[in-house]
């Protein structure tokens, strides 16, 4: 066999990849879900904790700042690990698909809510002043003029960081989960031929692709105009 031939054989070998594709389908089918649960759940308790930091209540503001700073510095790895295992010792064990959710959830959480606050803290002082002038409330004020101008701020860089967060998906497979990856390597493993990651990898392009696409449209569609 010449070099390409044995690459081809290796990585590209139609046969293997056809007698897997359904398993790695099931894959790409939690994959998805997965990133789905991680999206919704981390992107509205990060704005829940960044809308409760806007009240300025000094005991609960520092206790979000520590949650915060602790799951942005740990490597969502660690902490999957640290759940999975862990959790178990204290009579809490977690499967790995609701391990890889919850660390990513939290991680996401961590991230938005410091995007979400830079965007409340950005909008001017004069417009809170000119709200409540109105007779606007403080709650008010927070969600009908300060919120709105806060959202089309930090949709750009949330966007970007959901995504690589979301890509995460792929550390479920240290525990078990059998997503893209996670079906990826098992079906490696049955069949001695790498191809199986190739067809991932495909699968990781197919699911990723129109994301950055969507990404970068929502970039520009809510930049501000200079």
């Amino acid at each position: 066999m010449t070099g390409f031939e044995n690459f081809a054989f290796s990585f590209l070998n139609m046969k293997v990849m056809a007698q897997y594709l359904p398993q790695i389908a099931q894959g790409f089918v939690l994959t998805v879900w997965l990133a789905v649960l991680i999206v919704v759940a981390g992107l509205a308790s990060g704005l829940a904790l960044a809308l409760v930091r806007s009240f300025g209540i000094r005991p609960l503001n520092w206790l979000i700042i520590f949650v915060v700073d602790l799951f942005r510095a740990l490597p969502p790895l660690v902490i999957i690990v640290l759940l999975f295992f862990g959790l178990p010792a204290a009579g809490l064990g977690l499967s790995g698909f609701a391990a890889t959710w919850l660390s990513l959830t939290l991680v996401l959480m961590a991230f938005s809510e410091e995007i979400f606050w830079a965007g409340l803290t950005s909008v001017h002082k004069g417009q809170w002043e000119a709200s409540r002038s109105t007779g606007l409330t403080f709650t008010q004020t927070l969600r009908h003029v300060v919120v709105p101008q806060a959202l089309r701020i930090t949709i750009p860089p949330l966007t970007n960081r959901t995504i690589a967060i979301t890509k995460g998906t792929a550390l479920g497979s240290v525990v078990g989960v059998s997503e893209i990856l996670g079906a990826s390597q098992s079906a490696m493993s049955f069949s001695a031929n790498p191809s199986p990651l190739m067809l991932g990898a495909i699968a990781y392009l197919v699911l990723f692709i129109p994301v950055v696409a969507f990404g970068r449209w929502v970039e520009s569609r809510f930049a501000w105009k200079r």
